[in-house]
Parts: C-alpha cells; structure tokens; sequence
C-alpha cells in the first residue's frame, strides 16, 4: 500500500460513503484512477466492506456487560468450537481472543438485568468449553468507535 492508498482508506475510514469524485479529488487523482485503486484495495482484502456506525439506543435503555471468559483448555480444538458457537450468538456483539488470564473478553448488550440473566442462562453458560465467566457492566460510555 503506498501513500496515495493509505491516504485514500483514512478518508474512507471517516466517511465511507464519501464519492468516488470527492475521493479522487482530495488525493489528487482523475476518478477513474482513483475507482481502479478502490476496487484493488477491496480485491485483495484492504478494504472488506464498509458499514454504518448506528447510534446505539440510550445508556438508560441498554446494559453494556463486559465479559471475561476462560476456557478449560487453550487448544485449537476449544479455541475453534467456542469461536464458532459464539458466531451463532446474536446478542455478543462483540468477542476478542486475549493474552493474559482470559482467553476471550465478549461485549454483550442487554435491556436490562432479567435479559442480561436471560443471555447468560441461554447463550453464555451454554458456550462449548468454559471453564469460567465473570462479568462487568459498563456505567457510562467514555470514548465510542471513530474514525482512525
């Protein structure tokens, strides 16, 4: 990735629906050049897709847990199951491979207590090779996701 592409996926990053023209024109090139040099970076993985940022609903309506999940065993076959099985989970909303004492630590949004139970009772406790859970629940979003 050179200069121009690097200059052109920091744009995107800060708006992604930006125009192929506007595009083009703030790293100086014509928009044909600039339409062949996006569909590159898509073709080999650059770029993946592009998404909405959505508001999420307010903090009085949504419970935020943090959880730590610890595997009974580092293996590639544990690592794999439960990988796959949280996948199926629609309300993690988010799950990250750790160093340190966890071996995950999920982001899960809940209504409240009695759904955040509701998750942990259906979908957590029921994940493939847990050895241990333990949860924490955010009171206030300080820093959101941003553009780079």
């Amino acid at each position: 990735m050179d200069p121009i592409d690097a200059k052109m996926v920091q744009l995107l990053r800060a708006d992604g629906r930006m125009s192929n023209a506007d595009l083009a024109a703030a790293v100086g090139l014509s928009a044909s050049a600039c339409l062949r040099r996006l569909r590159l970076l898509e073709r080999n993985g650059t770029i993946r897709g592009y998404t909405a940022l959505v508001e999420e609903p307010d903090a009085a309506d949504t419970m935020v847990a943090i959880v730590q999940v610890t595997l009974e065993r580092q293996t590639e076959e544990f690592l794999q199951r439960f990988e796959t099985a949280v996948r199926k989970c629609p309300d993690i909303r988010e799950c990250y491979l750790m160093t340190g004492l966890e071996d995950y630590i999920l982001r899960v949004d809940a209504r409240n207590a009695a759904d955040y139970e509701r998750i942990h009772n259906e979908q957590l406790s029921r994940l493939p090779g847990v050895h241990r859970i333990r949860s924490s629940f955010a009171i206030r979003s300080v820093v959101r996701s941003r553009p780079r």
